[in-house]
């Protein structure tokens, strides 16, 4: 009885332990994928993007007060973006939100929430060997009610 109950306890503590690292490496990606576009980081975003990146949004007309796409974002133009960003020294303004809001965990797959400066971005990540990497976003921004 007590070797079952120790091999539960195990089982239990390596789950938890699963649980937790794959948290601390999703919030990770997040935040390089927040800080890549903030910054003007490249070296952040190749951590966290994968290279087959699908990345679609949806911004606020000021002119008319509709959304309108914004079409995709590729992962060389997500690049391309951050180098801009360095290059013209164009990085979000301090107290910029910067939040990071994991929804799901399986075992190859998670979803999260972003907030930023730009709006609200929603992010499926899938685990390649122990890296959790950013293959999808859908955002909108900016950060309004819809009424």
């Amino acid at each position: 009885m007590k070797k079952i109950t120790l091999i539960l306890l195990i089982s239990i503590l390596g789950q938890f332990s699963f649980a937790r690292e794959a948290k601390i490496n999703i919030e990770k990606a997040c935040n390089n994928y927040l800080e890549g576009f903030y910054e003007g980081d490249t070296i952040k975003l190749k951590q966290c993007l994968k290279p087959t990146l699908y990345k679609f949004g949806y911004w606020k007309n000021k002119n008319t007060n509709n959304y309108e796409s914004d079409g995709n974002m590729t992962y060389q133009q997500a690049i391309n973006f951050a180098k801009k960003v360095m290059e013209k020294k164009i990085f979000a303004k301090e107290g910029s939100p910067k939040k990071v809001e994991i929804l799901d965990i399986l075992n190859t797959i998670a979803s999260a929430k972003v907030t930023a400066w730009w709006g609200t971005d929603y992010i499926l990540l899938a685990k390649e060997g122990d890296k959790w990497m950013i293959e999808q976003v859908l955002w909108e921004g900016p950060l309004e009610i819809i009424k």
